[in-house]
């Protein structure tokens, strides 16, 4: 690229990143309206609507409860993934609904769910609403193509077989569809319909197809709901904990770019700046898929930023290898992407692939983690691949060509991985072994394997008036310690009723002498209180059993994709096998984390779990990748020094990747700890054990795991016993890249003069 058309190139992204970043933060704190101000905020960042159903048979079967929660649970994912469908009492259940502010609008969107059946012309029912699976109001062509308007319905297996008896016997007749005693639609039966799928046409426009289809899915609930009452709620964490994320990942951002640009100077730079425009680009993308940005979502963005940062690592140290093997700057560019490319593609289609199996099977927060996932990953490797590539080239056009403005790999010892194995693998299969013998220690003292919060096991909810309004902080510093002195218990969830002074105070469930023993507390130590105003009433947890178990599957189905994508790739199923052990290992150690410290096991925890999968993940194929490479380059050497090659190649990247991503978690943690914002504190400490994991696991198991599966089973290991002599030399480091059996000596180096770039054999290798 000449050095004209560089500065164009360079002066183009100057005005692409600014006209970004204009129209990202535009507006922020104003009546403008930038994307970042338009990304829909969580019930805990910015609060939303609480609307309370009460099931008209007074005492329904806890089946049809369940039934009843888990299909709401997705008639208002339309609303947002992050949306919380509960019991309370007996026979109530509560919706709430974050990022909206008008409840009135809510309840006539979301309808009365009342009864619907199907009946026929002398008004025998012949089809209940729960015989319904889903109903969608769409718009099409008809054979004329003449734009018509649909509602399709799904029927449920047994509803398919009522249907199809009922079409047949009503051709050329209507079936009314009557919700809460009112016909609200009778469409003529044109033929026998079977197979369970059914459309209504003779819509007048796409906005009637979807109100029909709408009274249809919530009239399939298994019980008839009135509505109570509704609220508007304020956030449960508060502004102070969204400028505080949102601050730590500003600095976190900022100390990267600094730590990109201090190891790795021009390229770092690139690095950086590719980094400003993904952090800009996921954003802008958030607000163009109408996400909902909960504090999970949060963390789960500045993470991220930490993995994008990944792929420029994994480049430019392959960029500063070349450099040290006496390649020229630009051929160094060059081979830099194109050896990085296959290492960072592997990495990010495995975590897509995850992505997109965890959106299909998941449900709530699931999907919503699933999807910034995928975003953010998405964007990681177009910034990386494309726009860290054009800064990078368009710099070196410009002038920028000295090899010292890159700097270069020292030339590193190799590391015996595989010979000194027995200790990392003791340490991990301890540890790994501690989660079992935690949870049954835990289970006989407390009865509880692990501290479960409210989202999975419930509690009591309880309404005070405190006759005036209380912040969130007041909340935390006066309430809490009141609370938590009488439950005996940390885990406590503040909700206020927005424009009036009553606050639902979450905890474990109480009995009525725990019940009683609060109210006279709360009223003895803010006499505003009325006791008698107190109402109680125990709720269900926010994720169901149906969520908890659509979780599990789609985390199996998962890493069962992922192990099938690496067995393709690598077409080796010991590389899948090692990959998935240390993914299970790194999951472990988290899991060890929250059983030996007891911390709270809530919806954070799933994101937390999901978070180090996908991060995890993508460190051991870097490793594998250069193993790979090595397979072809090394060819003839054994397969121990192989490992320990490829280890010791990628050690750096491993260490600036993890150190990077564990700055920006760590700016978030330390955030919190000094706002005393303590769910975003629980949340990042987890993840930061993680990472830590990862790191050890990708190092120190999952290449000599590789070496043990490849040279079991009394499988000799080529010039094993050669590669034992060379790395117990103490005075020199020697390379032996000879083939077994050949007459060619061993090469013997100083150990200021071995490069960790492996010696290239044959007429086409250097």
């Amino acid at each position: 690229m000449k050095k004209k058309q560089s500065i164009a190139v360079l002066l183009l992204l100057v005005i692409v990143t600014v006209f970004l970043g204009f129209t990202v933060v535009q507006g922020v704190g104003s009546k403008h309206t930038g994307a970042m101000k338009n990304i829909r905020t969580g019930l805990d960042l910015s609060g939303g609507v609480s609307i309370t159903y009460e099931a008209t048979e007074s005492a329904p079967s806890q089946k049809d409860m369940d039934d009843t929660i888990y299909k709401l649970q997705q008639r208002v994912t339309q609303y947002s993934t992050e949306a919380n469908v509960y019991q309370q009492g007996l026979n109530r259940i509560n919706v709430e609904i974050p990022g909206v502010s008008d409840a009135n609008e809510i309840l006539e969107a979301l309808g009365k769910p009342g009864s619907l059946v199907f009946t026929d012309a002398e008004g025998k029912t012949v089809l209940e609403g729960s015989d319904i699976a889903d109903a969608q109001g769409v718009s099409g062509t008809d054979q004329q193509q003449q734009r018509q308007y649909l509602v399709e319905l799904v029927m449920t297996k047994e509803g398919a077989k009522k249907f199809q008896e009922a079409t047949a016997a009503n051709v050329g007749k209507q079936i009314a569809i009557v919700y809460d005693g009112k016909t609200v639609s009778a469409p003529t039966v044109k033929s026998e319909i079977s197979g369970g799928k059914a459309q209504i046409d003779g819509m007048s426009s796409l906005e009637e197809a979807q109100q029909l289809a709408s009274f249809i899915r919530i009239g399939s609930l298994k019980l008839e709901l009135k509505e109570v009452y509704s609220n508007v709620v304020g956030a449960s964490l508060g502004q102070d904990a969204l400028s505080g994320s949102v601050l730590a990942g500003l600095i976190g951002v900022a100390i990267v770019v600094l730590f990109m640009i201090v190891f790795f100077r021009i390229s770092g730079f690139a690095a950086g700046w590719a980094l400003v425009l993904f952090t800009l680009l996921d954003l802008a993308f958030m607000n163009a898929f109408d996400i909902t940005l909960t504090l999970p979502g949060i963390a789960g963005v500045i993470l991220t930023i930490g993995m994008a940062v990944d792929a420029n690592v994994i480049i430019y140290t392959r960029v500063r290898e070349e450099i040290a093997a006496g390649t020229t700057v630009n051929r160094s560019l060059r081979a830099g992407f194109h050896k990085a490319f296959s290492a960072i593609f592997d990495g990010q289609i495995t975590t897509l692939i995850a992505a997109a199996v965890l959106y299909v099977l998941g449900t709530g927060s699931i999907q919503g983690f699933a999807t910034t996932l995928a975003i953010g990953t998405g964007l990681s490797m177009f910034t990386a691949l494309a726009v860290s590539r054009w800064i990078s080239y368009a710099l070196y056009g410009a002038g920028f060509r000295s090899p010292a403005l890159y700097g270069k790999t020292e030339h590193k010892r190799i590391i015996d991985f595989v010979g000194k194995r027995a200790i990392p693998f003791i340490i991990a299969v301890l540890l790994v072994l501690s989660v079992p013998v935690g949870i049954g220690i835990n289970r006989a003292n407390i009865n509880k394997g692990l501290n479960y919060s409210l989202d999975f096991i419930g509690g009591t909810a309880t309404n005070v008036d405190f006759g005036e309004d209380l912040s969130l902080a007041d909340l935390d510093a006066k309430v809490k310690p009141v609370v938590q002195k009488v439950t005996g218990n940390k885990d406590i969830q503040f909700q206020k009723i927005k424009g009036g002074t009553s606050v639902i105070i979450k905890t474990r469930e109480l009995d009525l002498a725990k019940r009683d023993e609060l109210n006279e507390a709360l009223a003895k130590e803010f006499k505003k209180v009325d006791v008698s105003k107190i109402q109680a009433e125990n709720i269900s947890s926010t994720i169901s059993g149906e969520m908890r178990r659509n979780a599990i599957i789609a985390v199996i189905i998962a890493v069962l994709a992922m192990l099938f994508y690496i067995f393709v790739r690598f077409r080796d199923i010991r590389f899948a096998t090692s990959a998935v052990i240390a993914l299970v290992h790194d999951i472990s150690i988290v899991l060890c984390y929250y059983v030996w410290t007891r911390a709270s096991v809530g919806s954070t925890f799933i994101a937390v779990m999901l978070t180090i999968l996908g991060y995890s993940i993508n460190a051991t194929i870097v490793i594998f990748d250069r193993v790979r490479e090595n397979l072809s380059t090394m060819q003839g050497e054994s397969y121990r020094s192989i490992v320990n090659a490829s280890v010791t190649q990628t050690l750096t990247r491993s260490l600036y990747s993890n150190l990077t991503t564990l700055i920006t978690i760590l700016s978030l943690f330390i955030m919190a700890s000094v706002r005393g914002i303590s769910s975003v504190a629980e949340f990042s400490l987890p993840i930061i054990v993680g990472l830590v994991a990862g790191c050890f696991s990708s190092v120190f198991v999952t290449g000599p795991l590789w070496f043990i599966m490849k040279t079991r089973n009394g499988k000799k290991d080529i010039d094993a016993q050669e590669s034992q002599d060379i790395f117990a030399k103490t005075d020199n480091v020697e390379v032996a890249f000879a083939t077994a059996g050949s007459s060619k000596k061993h090469v013997k180096k100083d150990r200021s003069e071995l490069s960790s770039t492996p010696r290239r054999r044959g007429k086409n290798r250097r």
